[in-house]
């Protein structure tokens, strides 16, 4: 007999282990950032060289986790409205089925812990396994749907997340532009 709950912490490892390899990657870039500045050695006189590398590890391990926490929040949703719209299962079979889609981000998240000296790996990994992720759902669910249903629930997904990260790329390109704009030159 198979325990269903076994693989029940495989979304939380996956937000760890993904924030970890960024959070690596990304203090790597900032102390070399802060070294560049002249800041690391003021810093030193308060903290140990180790000291602050393990606070900004857990600092970046935190923001990170919560941003990819947010970021399985919104997804969660936004599979379920789309099944809300767009299924005809009335039972919830289909979230039972996709459960099982948390391994794949798990295997992502450990795969990306080979990359963490690259951003760009990083993010490649995590798309990729995004990608594989959202073919999984639609396979998963497919037997649920009817055609239009199906193409309703891909077209739902692909412009509400294109939505959402356009209007953050959109809204980070506003507040860099008026921080160069209000600097003193």
């Amino acid at each position: 007999m198979r325990n269903p709950y076994l693989t029940s912490y495989f979304p939380l490892l996956s937000i760890i282990i993904f924030s970890l390899s960024l959070s690596v990657r990304t203090e790597t870039e900032l102390i070399s950032i802060l070294k560049n500045a002249g800041i690391y050695d003021g810093m030193l006189e308060f903290f140990s060289d180790t000291g602050i590398k393990l606070s900004l590890l857990i600092l970046l391990v935190v923001v990170y986790f919560m941003v990819f926490a947010a970021m399985k929040l919104l997804a969660d949703t936004i599979n379920e409205v789309s099944l809300l719209f767009f299924s005809k299962d009335h039972d919830g079979e289909s979230l039972y089925l996709i459960r099982h889609g948390a391994t794949i981000y798990f295997v992502g998240s450990v795969i990306s812990l080979l990359s963490f000296y690259s951003f760009i790996g990083i993010m490649t990994i995590f798309t990729v396994t995004t990608l594989v992720y959202f073919i999984y759902f639609v396979y998963k669910i497919s037997a649920k749907l009817t055609m239009t249903g199906l193409i309703g629930i891909v077209f739902f997904q692909v412009i509400l997340w294109s939505t959402l990260v356009l209007g953050i790329i959109y809204l980070a390109v506003k507040v860099y532009n008026s921080l160069i704009a209000s600097l003193p030159i």
